[in-house]
């Protein structure tokens, strides 16, 4: 067993099936009795009758990407979580504003699996660049980190001599955050003749990792894996060292289902991830992500024979992901409409993973004013925490097609 995390990842399929299944039941109960939005949500539901796929296929899906408005109606976290805000340890904002809580106990994330994975074990020293204030993310390595037996340097981002004088020091095993910055680091670490060769393995998520950056990573002796979650669900799924798709977690219950929609699209057909994820303290039930994935065939290679996705094939919206942080449609709205110069706004994505660029593209009629476009670029740092930069177009040269967000990065 020194191979899995558990015997559940190599359990026969259908049992695991079962098991899920027959945790449906219990699971949408819980969510009627103590969390006031499913309480209405689910108001005409059997909770027993909840018992297949197909049944679960008849209940509503729950979109992220409306959880914001969800808690101005209903502060502080939508009616969705069913332990109250006094019995939580943290309560978190993501972009959007988009509030998430954490539970109390171990590994509340369930981040420990994927991480063990990718090679992490307990005495391991794991360089955490995830922020720890405001969202989750630091958090969520941390508490997997800890169930593993690792020790931890909480690092964040930024302060790149620093980061990299830290490292030299202490020597980690083990990266964990974005794909981008770790290129960062050790791009600045050549270029300064710091010795960063201690990082020999990577757990890394918030962004694409295209095949080129993978291949930049093996040839600095780093073996690069993915972890697939979100603050609202925790662990999705992860990559083993097959590197034969995204296998999806023990204690959650993955569906693909038409982008936008509710009904399961035909095995094989890129669809919208959907999760059930069996949390008691925030029982999400059909919670629409808005990535795009499809399912790989078969089981994986490593063993493991859970379902494994196709990793990350798009989003169902315009919301994207920029060095780590979702920046949704809405955000760019209420930037457009703090101005009223602009005429129309988009938010243009460039570049590759790894360097990613944004540039808000704003529609004048006149000519703008002196210090808009310092005004402007400060409120889209401020409103989605990224940097960007702020160009002017004349009016008519966006087209108008509502979309807000445009994603024009080069994914190869």
């Amino acid at each position: 067993m020194n191979d899995y995390f558990d015997t559940l990842e190599i359990r026969a399929p259908e049992l695991r099936e079962k098991a899920l299944l027959a945790a449906l039941p219990g699971h949408v109960s819980h969510a009627r009795l103590h969390a006031a939005y499913f309480a209405e949500a689910l108001e005409d539901v059997d909770a027993n009758g909840i018992a297949s796929r197909d049944a679960l296929a008849g209940l509503p899906v729950t979109r992220k990407s409306d959880l914001s408005a969800f808690q101005l109606r209903h502060p502080p976290l939508g009616g969705l979580n069913a332990t109250p805000v006094s019995g939580l340890a943290h309560v978190y904002q993501s972009p959007g504003p988009i509030y998430e809580p954490d539970g109390r106990g171990s590994d509340w994330w369930r981040f420990a699996r994927a991480m063990f994975a990718a090679g992490l074990r307990a005495g391991d020293l794991v360089y955490n660049t995830y922020s720890y204030h405001f969202t989750p993310a630091g958090m969520m390595i941390e508490t997997g980190a800890t169930r593993l037996g690792c020790c931890v340097f909480p690092a964040g981002v930024g302060q790149t001599e620093l980061q990299l004088e830290a490292i030299r020091h202490l020597r980690p095993v083990a990266y964990a955050g974005t794909p981008s910055f770790l290129k960062i680091l050790i791009e600045k670490g050549e270029a300064a003749g710091a010795d960063i060769s201690s990082i020999r393995r990577a757990t890394l998520s918030g962004e694409a990792l295209p095949p080129s950056l993978r291949e930049w990573f093996n040839g600095r002796g780093i073996t690069a894996r993915q972890l697939y979650g979100t603050a609202d669900l925790g662990l999705i799924a992860f990559e083993s060292d097959a590197q034969a798709g995204l296998i999806v977690d023990e204690n959650v219950l993955v569906e693909l289902v038409e982008p936008g929609g509710t009904k399961p699209v035909p095995e094989g057909e890129i669809g919208e991830v959907v999760v059930t994820n069996f949390n008691p303290d925030y029982p999400l039930i059909r919670f629409a992500t808005g990535d795009l994935s499809a399912v790989e065939k078969g089981i994986s290679p490593c063993g493991r024979t859970n379902m494994r996705l196709k990793g990350w094939l798009g989003r169902a919206d315009q919301t994207v992901k920029v060095r780590g942080m979702f920046v949704h449609p809405g955000q760019i709205g209420e930037i457009g409409k703090r101005y009223p110069e602009l005429v129309r706004v988009r938010l243009r994505v460039e570049g590759r993973v790894g360097d990613d660029r944004m540039r808000l593209l704003c529609e004048t009629s006149d000519t703008p004013p002196e210090g808009l476009a310092a005004r402007v670029q400060e409120t889209l740092r401020d409103v989605t925490r990224l940097r960007g930069e702020v160009d002017f177009v004349a009016l008519g040269s966006l087209p108008p097609d509502g979309k807000l967000v445009e994603d024009a990065r080069a994914y190869d």
